[in-house]
């Protein structure tokens, strides 16, 4: 077969990445049509998943709540890639949570999985490099924009510097109840989401410094980006527990791997969530 590239393209002229997008278009491919085939090999019930989920990147919630025997397995989630646990939370009720859905694309794909079972309501909590100095790590930055260097958003929003959280008025009631957290730090602020970790040059983080980052994380900009054009209701926190190994004894987030502090963040979140579904 002969492949035949537009000299244009083949140039670096126009990225391949922001071309031939429709983005008002439909998917041929459907998370709900996956869902039914995975469920008919695994022959699994069709049950819906909680209201409220979580995505716990580096899983350390997850292994938590299995240790102490707070977590079910969910019997109807079909994901090919994931399992996910369902645990109970005070004033909260059942939440379901998938750990080490790790980077842009992986956490897009769980997260229309997720909406398409039944899910309401997405937080994501990960773990992220502290760009701008604001304090002692470990600490969590509730983003409302994050820095699209990364693939998964322009397939799902039209080029742009920043992927915004979806909506802005909600937001803000989510920083105003994670401020009675007295114990927790919480910032607000802007995240530079990366597909390449370990291309986090002295170049790259100064750029993303210049425009306002003030974390390093891998989702953000993707997970907000699908919100948007889904019109899903999405929260995202990044738990800044390093300066990148820079110094001995990096990377500690706190009592029990920071489950602790995480699952108080989550219950503010779901609370402020919950108050405003009524």
């Amino acid at each position: 077969m002969d492949l035949k590239i537009d000299s244009q393209r083949d140039r670096g002229d126009t990225p391949i990445l922001t071309t031939g997008k429709d983005y008002s278009a439909a998917s041929v491919f459907r998370p709900e049509a996956l869902l039914r085939e995975a469920r008919r090999q695994k022959q699994l019930p069709l049950t819906a998943v909680p209201r409220i989920c979580v995505l716990d990147p580096d899983g350390d919630l997850v292994r938590h709540l299995k240790r102490t025997g707070a977590a079910r397995q969910h019997e109807g989630w079909a994901c090919y890639h994931t399992e996910l646990v369902a645990a109970e939370l005070n004033g909260v009720g059942e939440v379901g949570i998938i750990g080490c859905a790790v980077g842009a694309s992986f956490a897009v794909l769980v997260a229309e999985q997720l909406f398409a079972s039944g899910c309401e309501f997405l937080v994501s909590i990960t773990s992220a490099g502290q760009i701008a100095d604001a304090g002692p790590t470990p600490y969590f930055v509730l983003i409302d924009r994050a820095l699209r260097d990364e693939g998964t958003s322009y397939h799902y929003r039209p080029p742009a510097t920043f992927a915004n959280a979806p909506d802005p008025e909600f937001l803000a009631e989510v920083e105003t109840a994670l401020q009675n957290l007295l114990h927790i730090s919480v910032h607000r602020g802007v995240a530079w989401t990366t597909d390449a970790p370990y291309r986090e040059t002295q170049a790259a983080i100064a750029a993303a410094r210049d425009v306002g980052a003030q974390a390093v994380e891998m989702e953000a900009a993707a997970l907000y980006a699908f919100a948007t054009a889904r019109g899903c209701s999405l929260v995202c926190l990044a738990h800044v527990t390093n300066t990148m190994a820079h110094t001995e004894g990096d990377f500690e987030k706190g009592e029990a791997d920071g489950a602790t502090a995480t699952l108080d963040i989550i219950r503010a979140v779901a609370e402020a969530w919950m108050s405003r579904s009524r």
